[in-house]
């Protein structure tokens, strides 16, 4: 059966949509034409965190239930005009990757239309491949972990911070978890950018106990707790971008939140991080976009200088 294809003009390119009543989402019933007027409407926020970083692509081309693929390199048939870098890769001394690089609306739509739900930026840009302007601390909790406890740990994450001069953002990573982030100045290498973040999870880890874990296997971690994944640090090494949809029931997205909402996960009576973060969807994201506004915008972006801080670190976290 051929597909069925629409012709659609978004910013001076025509894009040809296929199938766009093929459920994704199959317990919601979200089909490719919701995702794709997700990220549509979401797009002038969404571009400020995709602009100009390589992008990994995670596909669901039979929905979520059908199984799904990564993929680093540009798609086969991807128009000449998406903008790309090529990078070498640590696999083969000759080994090189071409990444998507999604600069504008038309680029995002095009990939929702190949079912790319997730999308994973890099914590650099093209231009300064080796210098990343932002920190990330993955704080993904056990299954047995409590609202409750995520929320203390992230805020006890967030006052060590802020303690030493930084202002962190934080967002919900989609799923069970929260991701907190440290803007950059520019000039910081990887490893300059590694030991931070590697210095400040020990801290973390130090001030709160058994709610923190950093053992990366999973068999040996503390049950109930957070673990802070301060390793997704590094050349290509990505996130979850914000506002990027997720696989999962419900059709979450990663959402950028004000600091008083994790303050408030604290009183809440839910339980279960996903539940909570549940509500932020590719249905309910964009009225509360037009709503109440991009936390991250504008002035909350204030880049650190990692020298000052650490400076700072050596002197108070004796």
């Amino acid at each position: 059966m051929a597909e069925k294809r629409t012709e659609v003009r978004v910013e001076q390119r025509t894009l040809s949509l296929s199938n766009l009543d093929k459920v994704l989402w199959p317990r919601d019933g979200y089909t490719k034409r919701d995702l794709i007027a997700y990220y549509h409407t979401v797009a002038p926020r969404m571009l400020e965190y995709l602009r100009d970083r390589p992008l990994t692509l995670e596909r669901y081309p039979n929905g979520i239930d059908g199984g799904s693929f990564f993929e680093k390199n540009v798609p086969q048939g991807m128009p000449s005009w998406v903008s790309r870098v090529t990078i070498p890769s640590p696999g083969g001394k000759h080994a090189k990757i071409t990444y998507v690089v999604c600069n504008d609306a038309p680029t995002l739509l095009y990939l929702a239309n190949l079912a790319a739900i997730v999308l994973h930026v890099w914590t650099s840009r093209t231009a300064t491949l080796e210098e990343p302007d932002f920190v990330l601390f993955d704080m993904d909790p056990d299954e047995r972990c409590t609202l409750k406890t995520l929320a203390t740990v992230t805020l006890a994450l967030r006052d060590a911070l802020v303690d030493v001069g930084i202002a962190p953002l934080v967002k919900t990573s989609g799923g069970m978890g929260l991701h907190v982030v440290v803007p950059l100045a520019p000039g910081h290498s990887y490893d300059q950018a590694k030991i931070f973040a590697e210095l400040v999870a020990r801290h973390i880890a130090s001030v709160c106990g058994k709610m923190v874990t950093l053992e990366r296997m999973v068999a040996k971690r503390s049950p109930a707790s957070v673990y802070i994944d301060y390793v997704q640090v590094g050349h290509g090494k990505t996130l979850v971008a914000p506002f990027s949809a997720r696989a999962r029931d419900g059709a979450p997205a990663s959402w950028p939140l004000d600091w008083s909402e994790v303050e408030a996960f604290t009183r809440s009576r839910t339980t279960d991080p996903s539940v909570a973060f549940g509500k932020y969807t590719i249905r309910t994201i964009p009225k509360t976009l037009e709503r109440e506004g991009d936390r991250w915008s504008g002035r909350s972006w204030k880049r650190a200088k990692l020298a000052a801080v650490v400076e700072r670190v050596r002197k108070r976290w004796r």
